[in-house]
């Protein structure tokens, strides 16, 4: 795949927005490996130990701080640096924070996905737009199989809701501004990504169950698991980005025939239970407990969410690779080596052991 994806984006302008995030900085740091100008767009990362400071990619690319719901700063963005290829995964993205803070989660996952794709409209270098959401924007029904990318959108948290809204605008864009019978005259085209629950070194963002494990492993501490039941469609980060960089790729080169929606997931295999993710995540590093909390939240959360990911595989070409626990090894090399390592280095050297056998 490499040799694909280094043709694509080498010399190219790409917009990242959400770069000091968890998914953004593992991202830029391909994009910057593969020689594209990456301009990153985001708020400040959430603590000065998030894989986007430690890796010091901000060196290798432009970064630039500011808020997705602000009109005028993206619009700036925009006509300053001409990207050729947006990623866009500036949000809030964690469900219980949401219930927290209600109107900041919409604010910023749907308004802020309505100024990136204003501004893609108004910018004519800007030839694609590929928005990240979630797998939580499908209405989810907690039933065995997985759900396809026509499936019917919904979502009873604000942060599911927010994720199903901002797939209805990107859809709303596509058949109003960038309608497919006419991209020979707006030559624009736009995609919109759903991957699972992902893993991987680096992420430090609060009610997550690797920042909060690692944690109480490295503070020698008893683990908290609250819903060690649900079950969920765990993957390595580099999975996912690696179907949103081949993605981008046919994009640019294809058009229209990669348009619309995309479910990138994991095998079957590494869908598994809170409770056996985390039960794997100490055999790896060789230590901890588990304990349960005898009041759990009363806060909804799905217990069963899975993607059906043919439409990825027999059209785009794209497979996830990692097993759950290659997945987790990965995530633990980078947890008990990050204080004593190049994180940048430690992150390139998996992003070409990921590549490698494409």
């Amino acid at each position: 795949m490499s040799k694909l994806l280094e043709n694509s984006y080498k010399g190219k302008n790409v917009l990242v927005t959400g770069h000091t995030g968890f998914k953004g900085s593992w991202l830029s740091i391909w994009l910057s490996k593969l020689g594209a100008n990456v301009i990153g767009y985001s708020l400040d990362p959430y603590t000065e130990r998030d894989n986007f400071v430690l890796s010091q990619i901000k060196d290798h690319i432009k970064d630039i701080r500011g808020d997705i719901r602000n009109t005028d700063l993206v619009d700036n963005v925009f006509k300053k640096y001409k990207p050729e290829i947006v990623f866009h995964l500036a949000a809030q993205p964690i469900v219980r924070t949401s219930y927290e803070m209600p109107k900041y989660t919409f604010e910023t996952n749907v308004m802020g996905t309505v100024n990136v794709l204003d501004a893609v409209k108004r910018t004519d270098e800007t030839k694609v737009g590929i928005i990240i959401t979630s797998d939580k924007c499908y209405e989810n029904k907690e039933w065995l199989w997985g759900y396809r990318e026509n499936e019917r959108l919904g979502g009873i948290d604000p942060y599911s809701c927010s994720k199903a809204c901002a797939e209805l605008v990107v859809d709303s864009y596509r058949n109003s501004f960038f309608k497919i019978d006419r991209y020979n005259e707006h030559g624009k085209v736009l995609a919109s990504v759903r991957a699972g629950n992902v893993i991987g070194g680096g992420d430090f963002a609060k009610d997550r169950i690797i920042p909060d494990t690692v944690s109480s492993l490295e503070n020698g501490r008893e683990i908290v698991v609250r819903n060690p039941n649900a079950i969920r469609p765990w993957q390595h980060v580099l999975d996912p980005l690696s179907g949103y960089l081949l993605l981008g790729a046919k994009l640019m080169k294809y058009g229209v025939e990669y348009s619309g929606a995309w479910n990138f997931g994991p095998k079957s295999d590494n869908i598994v239970t809170v409770g056996e993710l985390v039960e794997k995540i100490i055999r790896y590093w060789g230590s901890g407990k588990i304990v349960y909390p005898e009041h759990a939240s009363k806060l909804h959360e799905a217990k069963l969410l899975n993607l059906d990911i043919s439409k990825a595989k027999h059209i785009l070409g794209w497979m996830p690779k990692w097993s759950i626990d290659e997945a987790i090894e990965k995530t633990v090399e980078w947890y008990k080596n990050y204080k004593k390592s190049n994180v940048y280095e430690m992150c390139i050297k998996q992003i070409m052991e990921h590549d490698e056998g494409y």
